[in-house]
C-alpha cells in the first residue's frame, strides 16, 4: 500500500529550494531534495501539485506558479471586536500578489511620504498599490499630479470641476490652477509594522 503524500513538507522544500537558488530544481535534483529513487516519483509529485496550481507544465518545463513561491498560510478568521474561541486551521495558501493585485500590467507601487492621507489609514512609510487606468469615480483615492506636482489624494468633482481633498483637517482642498492629470487609482495599502 502506497505511504500518503504530505504535499505540505513537499511545498516547502521546494519553496526553501527556489529561494536558496532562485530557480525550479531538476527532476534529478528533486529526486535527492524528497529522497526519492525514480524520475517517475518526482513526475506523479509534479501532477498532482499541478492539479494543485502550485506548477505549471510546458513544453518539458515545470514553472512555479505564485502559489508556490509567494504564498503565506490563510489559516481562518480573527474577530476584531469581542474575543471569541478560535482553532488554527490552514484554510487555504494564499498569494499577497493575487490577493492585492488584479492587473499586474497595470498596476505599481509607491512609497507614501507625508501626513495628508492618515486619516484614510495611509501614513508615511506605507507602501501604496496603484492600477493605471479605469474609471476614476468621485471618492476613490488618486495618484496625482496637479500643476506639475505629484500627490495622493481623494478625487472629487463639482461644478468648478476636478479637486483633491487631503484626509487630514491640516491640509487644505487643491483644485489645479493649470493641469490635473490622474496617474492611477490606489487599490491597497500596505503597513509594516516595527519587529
Amino acid at each position: 500500500m502506497p505511504r500518503p503524500l504530505n504535499l505540505e513538507d513537499r511545498i516547502a522544500k521546494l519553496r526553501q529550494f527556489y529561494r536558496h537558488e532562485k530557480r525550479v530544481p531538476s527532476y534529478s535534483e528533486m529526486m535527492d531534495l524528497f529522497g526519492y529513487h525514480s524520475k517517475n516519483a518526482v513526475y506523479g509529485l509534479i501532477r498532482r501539485l499541478q492539479e494543485y496550481g502550485y506548477v505549471t507544465r510546458s513544453g518539458g518545463k515545470i514553472g512555479f506558479t505564485s502559489k508556490l513561491i509567494g504564498s503565506i498560510r490563510l489559516l481562518g478568521a480573527v474577530q476584531a471586536g469581542f474575543p471569541s474561541p478560535a482553532e488554527e486551521e490552514l484554510v487555504d495558501v494564499l498569494s499577497l500578489d493575487e490577493f492585492l493585485v488584479q492587473k499586474p500590467e497595470a498596476t505599481f507601487m509607491l512609497t507614501v511620504t507625508g501626513d495628508s492621507m492618515i486619516d484614510a489609514g495611509i501614513h508615511p512609510g506605507d507602501i501604496v498599490l496603484v492600477e493605471k487606468g479605469g474609471t476614476i469615480r468621485k471618492g476613490d483615492i488618486v495618484v496625482a499630479q496637479v500643476d506639475g506636482e505629484w500627490t495622493i489624494k481623494y478625487f472629487g468633482k463639482d461644478k468648478q470641476g476636478a479637486y483633491l481633498d487631503p484626509a487630514n483637517s491640516a491640509y487644505k482642498r487643491i483644485r489645479p490652477k493649470e493641469s490635473l492629470t490622474i496617474g492611477g487609482k490606489v487599490k491597497a495599502s500596505v503597513r509594516k509594522y516595527a519587529s
